[in-house]
């Protein structure tokens, strides 16, 4: 009677650890699976920040540029008119009449950003670009060891026996024509 005891104590514990194995199995391989759609919308977040900055950038850019380029095109105008003015009367500038005794023309040129504005642009899109690709890497990462996971001998049959539905997954696949670098057109 109890030997009978200590087998059935024994079957017993082995099914407690088996339901147990069983268990943290399927709740490792559910946990991978929800770390690689994690992963998934933290490239899909890089993407939108991408859709979001970069029109805004350039639509800045472009503004800033064509300010500049009007600015200059107004200096470049006025300096024209003075040194080609002969008489006092000629020296108006923005409707003041200048002393006709002066003798030396200084002249204060806006500064330039449009320069640093493109500078601007380039290091955002290349961080930009670079956060989807570590986001991208990362959901590959975690795809791989998902995929790792559940293709395990032991590990898949568990699964089967769970009755879980856990497919392998695709890592991120570039579309057809990307190798080829997007043009920025200003």
């Amino acid at each position: 009677m109890k030997r009978g005891l200590i087998i059935v104590a024994i079957i017993i514990g082995v099914v407690l650890l088996f339901i147990g194995y069983l268990n943290s199995t399927y709740n490792k391989a559910i946990a991978l699976d929800e770390a690689s759609k994690a992963r998934w919308a933290d490239v899909a977040a890089a993407y939108q920040r991408r859709a979001d900055l970069i029109p805004n950038l350039v639509s800045t850019v472009k503004g800033a540029a064509a300010n500049e380029k009007d600015i200059l095109s107004s200096v470049t105008a006025l300096r024209s008119g003075i040194t080609q003015a002969k008489i006092p009367q000629d020296f108006d500038v923005i409707g003041k009449k200048i002393n006709a005794a002066i003798n030396l023309t200084i002249e204060a040129y806006p500064q330039i950003r449009s320069t640093e504005n493109f500078q601007t642009f380039q290091a955002q899109l290349e961080g930009t670009e670079n956060r989807i690709n570590v986001a991208r890497e990362d959901y590959n990462q975690s795809v791989n060891l998902y995929n790792t996971f559940i293709r395990g001998f032991i590990t898949h049959t568990v699964l089967g026996i769970a009755g879980g539905n856990f497919e392998i997954k695709k890592g991120f696949e570039a579309a057809a024509g990307t190798e080829k670098a997007p043009e920025v057109k200003f």
